[in-house]
C-alpha cells in the first residue's frame, strides 16, 4: 500500500476522484439538505453528518460492483420510481408533531438520505470507478475525503432554503430530472423503445433526433413539482379545515 501511495499515478488518481465526486455530488447534497431541513438545528447537523458518511460508504460498495449493477435489467426503472416518490415526498410540508420522538425524526431523515443517495449514485459510481483505475485504496481514500465537501454543500443549502424557499422546489425538481433520465435508460426497456422507433446512439436513446433522457428529465421535473405541490396544498387545506372545526362536546 505504501509503495502505491508514493507513486505519481496514485496522487493524480486521487485528484481525479475528488474532482469527479465534487461535480457529481451536487444532487446528493440537495437530497441531504431537503431531508434534514425540517429538523431542529442540532439534529440537522447529525442527519447531515451521518447521512453523508453512510452514503459515501454505500457509494464505495456500489462502485466495487458498479459495472455489474448497471447491466441488471429493471434496476434503474425501480430506482427511478423510488426517486419520484422521494421527490414528491420532500415537497409535502411536514407537520411539527411534538408527539413524535426526536430520534425517530432523525432516523427518518437519514433513511430518506440513504435511499435517495443509493439510487442516484448508480450512474455516478462508474465515473468514480474509472478515476480509481482499479485501486480500492484510492477509491476509499478519495471518497472519504469527499465527505466534508458533501456535508458543507448540504449545510450551505439548508441555510439558503431558509432564506429562499423556492430552492426546495428546485431541489425536488432536480430529483425528478434524475428519476426521469434513469427511467428511460433502463436496459430492460431497450427492446420496447426500439420497436417504437427510438434510436440508440452509444447506448443513449434518441427520438426524432432528440435525447429521450432529456425529454424524460423535463417530464420528471413537471411530474414531481406538480404532484408534490398539489399534495402539499391538499395537506395544508385539510389541516386548516381540521383546525377550523369547533371542538366536539
Amino acid at each position: 500500500m505504501l509503495e502505491e501511495v508514493l507513486t505519481q499515478a496514485f496522487w493524480v488518481g486521487l485528484l481525479k476522484i475528488i474532482g469527479v465526486n465534487i461535480i457529481l455530488s451536487g444532487d446528493n447534497a440537495v437530497v441531504i439538505a431537503l431531508a434534514a431541513r425540517s429538523l431542529p438545528a442540532k439534529q440537522q447537523k447529525q442527519a447531515i453528518f451521518w447521512g453523508a458518511g453512510a452514503a459515501i460508504v454505500l457509494r464505495i460498495i456500489l462502485t466495487l460492483f458498479a459495472v455489474v449493477l448497471l447491466t441488471l435489467p429493471w434496476l434503474k426503472l425501480v430506482g427511478s420510481l423510488l426517486l419520484f416518490w422521494i421527490g414528491v415526498k420532500l415537497l409535502i410540508p411536514e407537520e411539527g408533531d411534538d408527539d413524535v420522538p426526536a430520534n425517530d425524526q432523525l432516523l427518518a431523515a437519514i433513511k430518506t438520505i440513504l435511499i435517495a443517495d443509493l439510487v442516484m449514485s448508480l450512474d455516478n459510481v462508474i465515473a468514480v470507478a474509472a478515476a480509481a483505475g482499479g485501486s480500492v485504496t484510492l477509491l476509499i481514500l478519495g471518497l472519504a475525503i469527499s465527505i466534508p465537501l458533501v456535508i458543507f454543500g448540504a449545510t450551505l443549502l439548508i441555510k439558503l432554503m431558509e432564506r429562499f424557499p423556492v430552492i426546495i422546489t428546485i431541489g425536488a425538481g432536480l430529483i425528478g430530472w434524475v428519476a426521469g433520465e434513469m427511467l428511460v435508460a433502463d436496459v430492460a426497456l431497450k427492446g420496447w423503445f426500439t420497436g417504437m422507433g427510438v434510436e440508440y446512439r452509444e447506448a443513449n436513446p434518441y427520438v426524432a433526433g432528440l435525447s429521450l433522457e432529456i425529454i424524460a428529465g423535463i417530464v420528471g421535473i413537471a411530474f414531481v413539482v406538480a404532484l408534490g405541490k398539489w399534495l402539499g396544498a391538499r395537506k395544508e387545506a385539510n389541516a386548516a379545515a381540521a383546525q377550523a372545526e369547533p371542538p366536539k362536546g
